[in-house]
């Protein structure tokens, strides 16, 4: 749990970067942008042109004395007339067509954006997990990509055809009266001067606003994954405590967010009524002067009214917009993170064989998971081919990290680890870890039937393959009493099974896998003294061959491994058989005393 501070504030990133990262995925779907952009200017182009035709008709309605003027004049006036109805017709669909296209290019750029960010962290580093909440990275994909969606939806057609209505405007405006157009352009300078002001200052409000709502997430998925410790020790209401803190940290700074971006509309309001309001005096007195007609102030007037709306909308959603291009700074953030050198090799030969039996070597390995704080202090030890390699220890010696850096979930800072006499940094990493079969002490299972989650660990394995794994492993006799066999779903991580039954099924998984390096962290922790013994049984058979690492702290079930490694501070500091460390009465023979009688 993060440290809670209220006025977390951090430094803005650059928007234009940012806005330019997201155009990119705009334009890959060119061709609804060119149908979107047409139908935009089509739209423009009919907001521009209807002023000056309703300029023209009360230019001439006002010359009229007497009603057969009209008369006389019936054709001229039914041309504009209909011409003014087909513009506004135009106007119409050319709107619906544009919104309509806008919603599937916002749609497939925030699908194509979701789809590039989750495949990215697919590829992460396991380090990156560890240090980043797992609650705000589901932030990253839900609140930050809907508010992305939401701006792309309303405010990305509102930025856009704004821009083409008010270039459209001010050409009509300069041909039409060149007094009136600067008065025009000057109000605009000064709206978008103010907003200019107004964005700088809550852009950062926003972002830490996107931040805060990561962090709240991040504390309720806790919060619900750990119910049952929760209840356990009564903690109900020290939980409501701080997320009461969590919230109203969010809530304040959303505040904040908002109030600021919520000044911008009102005063873009009344900087158009002044706009409005100083257009009318000049064109007056122009009209006195014989230098504007009643029509062409109208038209001015009107003109100025649609420059207004899309200055007007956009500052309305300034909101909407500060906050997408938050969410795609936090987006882009993660995108940005190294990912796993995995190191695709050209030369094939240098590419593991399935079919062989495989040493695993450390050289003088030195680890740290940050360089401040080393874990692993210059670890040498050679596990030949074969061979079962126990690793023995207090919690915190060190015994897991090692066991993580064989399949390189993390890279080492200094040293080599070679398997058959190769660096493991030359290996496609892929092909590395479809070699080394792990059991972990957490169980992870998905929400999907028995026989599926056996044969997550070989993808190609056979129905018949997935059943005798689950046999070896003795996992077999209970599944079969599920209500569906091996067709029975799995829910949320395996909460519908016992804690032991869940490692039955992980180390079915890794039986079917055919792994020919073993990792056995804990293996048999979460199982009973007699399903612990049929395990064993299995273990034993599946490891005949295969290299194999085990990690417990139950020290009857390693008696028969070939090398006994005793982990202490990051450093070995024996190394032995059974009954080679049993002789030497040093910290393995303290550590069995602990757990059994040798007399």
């Amino acid at each position: 749990m993060s440290h809670i501070t209220k006025n977390n504030f951090v430094k803005a990133k650059d928007a234009k970067k940012t806005f330019g990262r997201l155009s990119k995925y705009l334009f890959k779907q060119k061709k609804l942008l060119v149908v979107f952009v047409f139908c935009l200017i089509i739209n423009a182009i009919t907001i521009c042109l209807a002023p000056t035709l309703t300029a023209f008709l009360i230019d001439k309605l006002i010359l009229i004395k007497d009603w057969r003027d009209i008369l006389r004049e019936r054709i001229v006036f039914g041309k504009y007339i209909f011409l003014l109805g087909l513009i506004y017709f135009i106007d119409v669909v050319s709107d619906y067509v544009y919104r309509n296209f806008v919603l599937r290019l916002s749609q497939k750029t925030v699908n194509n954006l979701k789809k590039d960010l989750f495949t990215h962290v697919k590829f992460l580093p396991v380090k990156y997990f560890d240090s980043v909440k797992h609650g705000d990275i589901m932030s990253r994909f839900t609140n930050d990509m809907d508010n992305i969606s939401d701006a792309l939806n309303e405010s990305l057609p509102n930025l856009i055809s704004g821009l083409i209505i008010l270039s459209g405007c001010i050409c009509v405006m300069f041909f039409r009266n060149k007094i009136l157009m600067l008065c025009a352009i000057l109000m605009l300078i000064i709206s978008f001067f103010l907003a200019k002001i107004i964005l700088s200052v809550t852009r950062k409000y926003f972002r830490v606003q996107q931040k805060n709502l990561g962090e709240l997430n991040a504390f309720v998925e806790e919060s619900f994954e750990c119910q049952k410790v929760i209840k356990s020790f009564c903690y109900e209401n020290n939980i409501k405590d701080k997320f009461d803190i969590y919230n109203k940290n969010y809530k304040e700074i959303a505040i904040r967010a908002q109030t600021y971006s919520g000044f911008l509309e009102p005063i873009m309001f009344n900087i158009n009524n002044i706009n409005y309001a100083v257009t009318t005096m000049i064109g007056a007195i122009l009209i006195l002067n014989n230098l504007l007609t009643i029509g062409g102030l109208v038209s001015f007037l009107q003109l100025i009214r649609e420059m207004a709306h899309p200055v007007a909308h956009l500052s309305g959603q300034i909101a909407m917009i500060q906050s997408a291009l938050a969410g795609a700074e936090r987006v882009f953030d993660v995108m940005d993170e190294k990912l796993e050198d995995i190191n695709i090799l050209e030369n094939k030969n240098l590419i593991l064989n399935k079919n062989d039996e495989y040493d695993v070597e450390f050289k003088n390995v030195v680890f740290g998971y940050n360089e401040k704080k080393i874990v692993l202090d210059n670890i040498s030890f050679k596990a030949e081919a074969g061979k079962k390699i126990a690793l023995v220890g207090a919690t915190g010696a060190g015994k897991t990290t090692i066991a993580g850096l064989i399949n390189r979930f993390y890279d080492i800072n200094h040293g080599e680890i070679k398997i058959n006499n190769k660096n493991i940094k030359e290996f496609d990493l892929n092909e590395l870890r479809s070699l080394v079969g792990v059991v972990l002490q957490d169980t992870h299972l998905f929400e999907m039937s028995v026989l599926e989650n056996i044969r997550y660990g070989k993808l190609n394995a056979t129905d018949q393959e997935c059943i005798d794994a689950a046999k070896l492993a003795n996992a077999d006799g209970f599944i079969k009493n599920l209500a569906n066999g091996y067709e029975s779903v799995i829910y949320n991580d395996g909460e519908n099974l016992s804690q032991g039954q869940r490692q039955l099924l992980n180390i079915a998984r890794m039986a079917v896998s055919d792994a020919k390096i073993l990792i056995l962290d804990e293996a048999t922790s979460s199982v009973d003294t007699r399903t612990e013994k049929l395990i064993q049984e299995g273990l034993d058979k599946l490891m005949i061959g295969k290299t194999s690492f085990i990690i417990a702290h139950r020290l009857s079930t390693i008696r028969n491994c070939d090398l006994i490694l005793v982990i202490e501070n990051g450093k070995i500091i024996e190394a032995g058989n059974h009954d080679e460390l049993i002789k030497n009465k040093l910290r393995y023979y303290d550590l069995c005393c602990g757990q059994y009688d040798l007399d």
